[in-house]
Formats: C-alpha cells, sequence, structure tokens
C-alpha cells in the first residue's frame, strides 16, 4: 500500500510542476480567441463552462482502460504502477495537452488534420488508421458494458449480452448525431461523478482493508506467471496491456472534441494534462485494488477460482461496497465506456467530415457519414459475440493500434517543437516518449502471436534495437532541420 500512496502522491506532483513546464513550452495565451467563440455552430463548436468540459473530457478518455487495463496490467505485479505513473506525468498527459492544444491552434482540427499539417502526405493514411481504431473502440465499448450489464440483469448468456449490446448501440446512434451540449453536454458530467464516486470509494476501501499487495521493495519481477498468465514480459507485454491509464493515442482522436468547446487556452492544462492524471489515478486504483485480489487473497475471498477483468469489477464491487455502493460502482464502470465510445464514434464522424470538407450542421449530411460507420461497429459487433476468442482479439489489436496512433502523435509534437524551438532542447518533452513508444509498439508487433508470433525471448534485444532505430532518426531529423534554418 505504501508503493500506491507514492504513486499517487508522484501523480499530483507531476501536475503540479511537469504540467507547468509543458504549458510554459507550448506558449498557452488567454488572451487568444478560441474556436469555440469564433467558430462556433451549434453543433460541434459550442462554448461550454470549464468545468463541465473537464467533466466530459476525463469521462471520455476513460472508459474501460484505465480500470480493465489496469486489472489486467496489475498481474504484472508493482511495476504496473510505475509505469501508470511515468507513462501518465511524461508521455500521457504531455500527448493530451498537446492534441487538445494543437487542435485549439489549428481551430478545431482533429487527429488526421493536425498531424497531416506537420508531417506532409500523411493525412490519408492516418484517417484510414484512425477510422479503424475508432471502430474497434467503439465495438470494445459496446461489448465491455454489455458483458458487465448481462451479468448483473441475466444470467450472462450470449443472448443477454447481445440484448444490451443493441441497446448500447442504439443510443450510441442517438448521441453521435446530436449536437454536443444537448445530449452529452446535460448528462456526461453526472456520469463522471459516477466514475470518480466508484474510484474513491475503492480507495476508501483500500485504505480501511490496508491489504499486503506486493511493494517496489519486493521487486519489480514479471510475477504475471504466478497467477496464470505465461508467455508475456513486461516490455513489451505491460506497455500494451496499460494504455489509457498511462498513454493512449485514443485519447487524441478526443481531445478535440473538447478543444472545440474550450472558451480559454490557460485551461487546456487543468483539463487535457488535468484529465490525463485523474484517469492516472484511477487506473492506480484499479491496480491496487486487483494486486489484492490476484496476490492476497481476495479471489477466494470474493468465491472466484479465475477470473476476467469484468468479473474482478463485479465481484470487489458487489464484496466491498454492498448492494447500493455496488451498484453505484458498477454505473461508474459501465458509463465510462459507454461514454467514450459514443465519442470516439462522433471523432470519427468528425474525422471523415473534416476529411472530404462535408459540413455537419445539417442531419442528412451527419447521417450520410454516420451510418457506413455504425454498419461497421454491427459487423465487428457480430465478430466479437459470434467468436469464442473475439473479444481478446479485438481488445489486442485494438491496444496495439492504440498504442501506435500515440507514437504517430507524439512524434507530430516532436516536429512542431523543432520547428517552434528550431535550436532548443523542448522536442526531448515529446521525441523520447515517441522513440520509446515505437520500440514497444513495433516489438509487440514481432512477438505477439496474432502477429507475426516472434519468440518471446528476444524482447531483450530486439526492444533497445527498434529504440535505437527510432532514436536514429529523431536525430537525423533535428539535424537537417536545424541546417536549413
Amino acid at each position: 500500500m505504501f508503493s500506491f500512496l507514492i504513486s499517487i502522491a508522484a501523480l499530483i506532483i507531476g501536475y503540479l510542476i511537469y504540467g507547468k513546464v509543458v504549458e510554459k513550452i507550448f506558449g498557452a495565451d488567454p488572451a487568444r480567441v478560441t474556436p469555440a467563440v469564433s467558430m462556433r455552430d451549434g453543433v460541434d463548436y459550442v462554448p461550454m463552462p470549464s468545468w463541465k468540459v473537464y467533466m466530459i473530457q476525463f469521462l471520455n478518455i476513460a472508459g474501460t482502460g484505465p480500470i480493465f487495463g489496469a486489472i489486467m496490467g496489475a498481474k504484472f505485479g508493482p511495476s504496473c504502477y510505475l509505469w501508470i505513473v511515468l507513462g501518465s506525468i511524461f508521455a500521457g498527459a504531455v500527448h493530451d495537452y498537446f492534441s487538445g492544444m494543437l487542435s485549439i491552434r489549428k481551430g478545431g482540427a482533429t487527429y488526421p488534420e493536425i498531424i497531416g499539417s506537420e508531417i506532409k502526405g500523411s493525412r490519408l493514411l492516418i484517417l484510414f488508421f484512425t477510422t479503424v481504431l475508432l471502430l474497434m473502440v467503439g465495438t470494445v465499448f459496446v461489448y465491455s458494458p454489455a458483458l458487465i450489464l448481462g451479468d448483473i440483469a441475466g444470467n450472462g448468456s450470449s443472448n443477454h449480452v447481445l440484448i444490451w449490446a443493441l441497446v448500447i448501440l442504439g443510443y450510441y446512434i442517438i448521441a453521435t448525431l446530436l449536437p454536443i451540449d444537448k445530449l452529452i453536454g446535460r448528462i456526461y458530467p453526472l456520469f463522471a461523478i459516477a466514475l470518480l464516486f466508484m474510484a474513491v470509494s475503492m480507495m476508501v476501501c483500500l485504505f480501511i482493508k490496508w491489504p499486503g499487495i506486493p511493494e517496489f521493495w519486493d521487486g519489480l519481477q514479471n510475477r504475471a506467471a504466478s497467477v496464470g498468465v505465461k508467455g508475456q514480459n513486461i516490455f513489451p507485454c505491460l506497455f500494451i496491456t496499460v494504455a489509457c491509464g498511462a498513454v493512449s493515442g485514443f485519447h487524441a482522436t478526443q481531445s478535440p472534441l473538447m478543444a472545440r468547446c474550450l472558451k480559454n487556452e490557460k485551461m487546456g492544462r487543468p483539463i487535457f494534462f488535468g484529465a490525463m492524471i485523474t484517469e492516472g489515478v484511477v487506473a492506480l486504483i484499479w491496480a491496487a485494488v486487483s494486486s489484492y485480489f490476484f496476490f492476497d487473497g481476495g479471489m477466494s475471498e470474493c468465491g472466484l477460482q479465475s477470473a476476467s477483468a469484468p468479473q474482478v469489477v463485479t465481484a470487489i464491487s458487489k464484496h466491498w461496497l454492498g448492494i447500493v455502493g455496488s451498484i453505484l460502482a458498477i454505473l461508474g464502470v459501465v458509463a465510462a465506456p459507454i461514454t467514450s465510445g459514443d465519442t470516439a464514434l462522433r471523432g470519427a464522424r468528425l474525422n471523415i467530415a473534416d476529411f472530404f470538407h462535408v459540413k455537419q450542421d445539417k442531419i442528412l449530411k451527419r447521417l450520410m457519414i454516420s451510418i457506413p460507420i455504425f454498419a461497421g461497429v454491427a459487423l465487428l459487433l457480430w465478430f466479437n459475440i459470434s467468436n469464442e476468442d473475439g473479444f481478446n482479439i479485438i481488445w489486442r489489436y485494438f491496444g496495439l493500434s492504440n498504442q501506435t496512433l500515440a507514437v504517430f502523435f507524439l512524434a507530430t509534437i516532436t516536429v512542431w517543437l523543432v520547428r517552434k524551438y528550431p535550436r532548443g532542447w523542448q522536442f526531448l518533452i515529446a521525441g523520447i516518449p515517441a522513440v520509446f513508444m515505437f520500440s514497444v509498439c513495433v516489438t509487440f508487433f514481432c512477438v505477439d502471436k496474432t502477429c507475426l508470433g516472434l519468440p518471446m525471448e528476444w524482447t531483450t534485444w530486439m526492444g533497445p534495437m527498434w529504440a535505437a532505430v527510432a532514436a536514429v532518426i529523431l536525430v537525423i531529423f533535428v539535424v537537417k532541420h536545424r541546417r536549413s534554418q
């Protein structure tokens, strides 16, 4: 528990100190007119109070990632805490802050448009890659809450899961098409409160129980094999498994949604940087809870021999919080992925609309783009439910593509900073995380059994090799740019 408390304190200090450094490097200007004001259209560009924008941003990026990812990542041991802390402060929060602020500076531009403006010739590739990821996000965030609701309201059978999946998908259609302030702006802050209540409740229970979970000084070795997970090394598997609680490319697709609603650039740090740190706190709480579950007798206490991430959530919530508390806690866990899923599909609509320059002021224009998107989600959802291992397959590809998307955007931030500070060091705040995540993604692609399936033992030399390749590319770009000045 002391490692958990140290990690929480480190996240708060990271926000207070490193957040100011990042804000200063970007150069937030409170006097600059934001797109929410200058481009207001009543659909996507809508000025909203800063506290509401923060709540929506937090809920949009949260999803099941910092919960399910942290639960699966906790199996690796205390090294999970370390990744959540360092990843959130030095990679995820930087990534999220710049994705929101660059969108503001570029007129509310979406993810592909931002990257395309900095890295020439990449716009179409990034649009395709981003749209595929958002479809997978929408599918995962339909299926995972449907699993929990199907278990609570039924017997967890495929029929119950299918019914809930269709209900959630129907809600997604409505939320994606409506103006952002009509539904999302009104009810999402309430869902964010439910999610935060769940996290705080779990943390209080941790303090009361004070379980004997593994600490940093017990060693950072891989503990996954002791809980039945074999053939997965900490590098790169932990860094793919825990994405949304540390760094996630998906977030860069969501930040532009709130960039179109922010009235003052100075609020970027508490909203974009701060929401990521808050998500890191949520991930830490669930990592600690899951450590108790896996390593300190929680499984036997809850009467389970083995458990998936959704089962851990429902079992711990019911056992620790009772009926009323567990309903509120599970509501938070269910609301998080649902509200991230619909904004993911809203993001897909905006990406495509911006690429083809289709204004979204009319419902028919929104339907023209939305119908193919929902057809794609329905197809992936059918694969999920009909395939016994469908969810795990989608989740692995979602994790890999999600982190690859983060590499793209961290590289874009690096390029922007090199141009802003042609003789400075500031590009390193994004360049170092980009190099590291590049090595993670390429190594994972090489060794994962659903990709190339090379021997996992090769990661010991493969990771440093790919990091060196990325570092050389970065150095060449910086040197060439400085010579051209």
